[in-house]
């Protein structure tokens, strides 16, 4: 069922829980909010939402560098406790994020940081096509708005799907981790180098190559 955006909202509002959940446990829910609030507990979101807002400034900066060095990464990855950033599981959940941007090539942790110039010039371009189309103008916006999803899904590190389980995405990983680990977990920021980056080159597929690489 369709869910309506301000039931996503109040969900978050009173949950914590990602956007992506909330959309999910209200379409789950048949739009019924204390279901979906059931339901986000249920599946340990909620409970990793209360941790969310809990200030984390230890954890590690990890590294990814991809075959023969022709790509390589940095991301920082934040928790609570000293402790808990020398576990081995919150190290796989760094190193997991690492290797997705190597994959993925995102350009932004989470969708509030993508530039407001960036967001007009992607609309209007989308704007355009949808009219080069030929659909109704009275649809295009609607139109715009679900094609932007797909750019946040590409471009926004949390909306990406995860390289090693596609049916589910980094958000949906991370409050598992919060979750399991029960501290508050943050991906605060990365950079990544590609070879050549600008220069005309062959395409590759480099999901397939950090995959195989990483012998997944």
């Amino acid at each position: 069922m369709a869910v309506n955006a301000s039931a996503v909202k109040e969900l978050r509002e009173r949950t914590g829980a990602g956007m992506l959940d909330c959309k999910k446990a209200l379409e789950e829910a048949g739009g019924d909010i204390d279901k979906a609030i059931a339901v986000l507990r249920e599946k340990g979101l909620a409970a990793a939402a209360n941790k969310a807002g809990r200030i984390a400034t230890e954890g590690v900066v990890e590294s990814y560098i991809h075959a023969g060095g022709r790509i390589g990464v940095i991301v920082e990855v934040n928790c609570e406790t000293d402790f808990v950033a020398k576990t081995d599981q919150f190290r796989e959940f760094a190193r997991d994020i690492a290797m997705q941007i190597a994959a993925a090539n995102p350009k932004f942790v989470r969708r509030d940081e993508v530039p407001a110039e960036e967001l007009e010039k992607e609309k209007e371009i989308l704007k355009a096509q949808a009219l080069n189309e030929g659909k109704p103008a009275h649809i295009v916006e609607k139109m715009v708005e679900g094609r932007m999803s797909k750019y946040y899904e590409e471009y926004c590190l949390m909306e990406q799907s995860f390289i090693k389980d596609p049916d589910k995405t980094i958000d949906q990983l991370l409050n598992e981790k919060i979750s399991k680990i029960g501290e508050n977990i943050s991906i605060r920021r990365f950079v990544r180098y590609e070879l050549g980056e600008g220069l005309e080159k062959k395409t590759d597929n480099f999901v397939e190559e950090v995959m195989a690489q990483a012998k997944l």
